[in-house]
């Protein structure tokens, strides 16, 4: 297979905690430590959510700013993708990070439900947050937690409201959302084929699906997501030391594939982003 595979590093997210695993990186400094260390082992984007010094999280455009400026200085060429997720603040908040113009952003284009409560992403915060990626020149990798996501995505690609190359994201095995199941992922895959030719698209697994979904996606030619945000162990047994270690499992696998892992270089040109 000749095309390289991205991955994606996810470092914190919104839900573990240092009492999950010690690993997880909380501050800004932690945060920059950490991906500089899974940049090094072969990811090319970033995925960062913020978070206050204690744990609790904010959508504090300061901390995005000072966690930009790290990751710039230590993993130069690296792509930024901030979160602009509804567990991080509400309403226009989730936002509010975009004037700083990351590489990248995610974007949820509809509602679904999480473990405890509805994940909401209405259809005017969905126009918004896309107004603001364009205005400030950020692309957005959706994040489609259901089958209509990925049809509302492909609309808003059509009537110009996502202008720039579509980026999809399957996240697969969050409790009441996209189950881990191949005959459901081996459909996304078919419904991009076939409503997005020229879109690419990557898949990530929560928690013990984490390297599952890996290596399907891996195999299948598309790109694909890793990190504590996602999954902290490396199996039943034994928590994940690092994000690098996550990384260095997903290398791994591309390995097994036959896919080379692409460079920040390539991951750039393929996802049609601005050089750096």
């Amino acid at each position: 297979m000749t095309k390289p595979c991205i991955i994606c590093v996810a470092i914190t997210g919104s839900v573990p905690q240092k009492s999950d695993n010690p690993a997880v990186p909380i501050t800004v400094a932690e945060q920059v430590e950490s991906t500089q260390a899974a940049f090094e082992a072969g990811a090319s984007i970033v995925h960062a959510h913020v978070r206050n010094d204690d744990g609790s999280t904010t959508s504090d455009p300061e901390k995005f700013g000072r966690l930009m400026e790290g990751i710039k200085t230590h993993c130069p060429g690296m792509i930024i993708q901030f979160s602009t997720g509804g567990r991080s603040g509400a309403g226009s908040a989730r936002g509010g990070m975009l004037p700083l113009r990351p590489d990248m952003a995610s974007l949820a284009v509809g509602s679904n439900n999480f473990p405890t409560r509805v994940y909401e992403n209405p259809p005017d915060l969905v126009d918004w947050l896309a107004s603001e990626m364009r205005a400030h020149d950020v692309m957005p990798e959706i994040e489609a937690f259901d089958l209509s996501h990925i049809h509302q995505a492909v609309a808003m690609h059509k009537d110009g409201r996502l202008p720039k190359p579509l980026y999809v994201q399957f996240v697969m095995g969050v409790k009441n959302a996209m189950p881990v199941d191949r005959d459901v992922f081996d459909y996304y895959v078919r419904t991009m084929e076939r409503l997005a030719p020229e879109a690419e698209w990557c898949a990530a697994g929560i928690g013990r699906h984490q390297l599952e979904v890996n290596e399907w996606a891996i195999a299948a030619g598309g790109h694909t997501r890793t990190g504590l945000e996602d999954n902290i162990r490396l199996d039943r047994d034994t928590l994940a030391p690092s994000n690098a270690a996550l990384v260095e499992r997903t290398v791994n696998a591309c390995e097994k594939y036959e896919r080379r892992v692409a460079s920040w270089q390539e991951a750039r040109e393929i996802l049609g982003l601005r050089p750096e």
